[in-house]
């Protein structure tokens, strides 16, 4: 009688559909740990929501302006409703795109801090559920501002915003590797963060929200366009065509210091109808270095050539070669 054969596992792991894990399995590394609560934080890009809260601060400052400088009772719960919701959207959003850039394999090539699933340390299908989770969470808060406000039209503008978020990078076709994410960014960060705040607490969009909602957008942006620059170089090698990698280097370099002058420029005009608005220029003294520091600091570069000398140096024990300095270079080509 002829034994019995051990079932074989299906699928090829080195034709996995995760690049990430598909590169390490072809270079032989060993399987990373699983996520800790630390990672699952770091995972929440905590450094990315002020950009949450600063709109609905702005927004609820509108709101109280068109209200007679009058906050009642139930335009601080709408206003507290405001900020879990943004909250839980900016965290939802950040999961999302850790789980779309991982399983794409774009994580591969970024420079930044690592994410859970491009460094294998949470499965995809976990990082997903936790994004929907927060996508969930955020849902039931916009649903709580819409009954409270009467206005039950927020349940548009809220699935809009949730499918923003999810298309950001997930989908078949991502606008944010279209080259369209500082757009959506700008409309959905600054525009409708900040008009939509003051107009659940105040039922009118005043002059006051509009310019902030450009300020807001303008910094969010800006953010955003730092972060490309940074991956610029290892955004084309993955594909990801984002603006950076489409106007270049110095332009980005350019828009990036337009963005973060243009709020204070709101700010000016501002000034003309609340004097106390200058003492918010005194954030110039980080505005500027940031700016400074944009336009002249260098990306990196070459990643490729160190992405081989990595496998090089695993798959030989050898050190990898030096590479020429400049003198040597010019003495070459001399």
């Amino acid at each position: 009688m002829a034994q019995k054969q051990t079932k074989k596992p299906k699928g090829n792991p080195s034709k996995s559909g995760n690049p990430a894990l598909r590169g390490r399995i072809e270079q032989g590394a060993p399987p990373r740990r699983d996520a800790n609560a630390r990672d699952w934080i770091a995972g929440a890009r905590l450094r990315t929501l002020p950009l949450a809260i600063a709109p609905v601060a702005l927004g609820t400052s509108a709101a109280y302006v068109a209200n007679s400088f009058v906050w009642s009772l139930e335009n601080r719960v709408i206003a507290a409703l405001c900020l879990v919701l943004a909250l839980f959207l900016q965290i939802g959003v950040n999961y999302a795109n850790d789980y779309s850039d991982g399983v794409r394999g774009t994580d591969r090539h970024r420079v930044g801090p690592g994410r859970l699933v491009g460094s294998q340390l949470a499965k995809p299908r976990t990082v997903l559920t936790v994004a929907l989770v927060f996508f969930a969470l955020a849902a039931a808060a916009g649903v709580a501002i819409t009954v409270l406000s009467g206005h039950w039209w927020f349940l548009a503008v809220g699935a809009a915003s949730i499918v923003a978020a999810w298309f950001y990078t997930g989908g078949k076709r991502p606008y944010g590797y279209m080259a369209l994410g500082e757009l959506f960014v700008f409309v959905f960060f600054g525009l409708v963060a900040v008009a939509g705040t003051t107009y659940a607490q105040a039922d009118t969009v005043n002059f006051e929200a509009w310019a902030l909602a450009v300020a807001a957008g303008s910094f969010a942006t800006a953010v955003l366009l730092a972060n490309n620059l940074r991956d610029i170089e290892q955004d084309r090698e993955a594909g990801k065509r984002t603006l950076s990698v489409l106007i270049g280097s110095a332009a980005t370099r350019a828009l990036y210091g337009v963005l973060m002058a243009l709020p204070y420029g709101v700010l000016v005009v501002l000034g003309f109808f609340y004097t106390g608005t200058g003492f918010v220029f005194f954030t110039l003294l980080l505005a500027l270095p940031a700016i400074v520091i944009t336009a002249t600091a260098r990306t990196a570069r070459s990643s490729s050539w160190c992405s081989a000398s990595r496998a090089s140096r695993r798959s030989s024990g050898r050190s990898a070669p030096r590479r020429p300095s400049r003198s040597e270079r010019d003495g070459i080509t001399r």
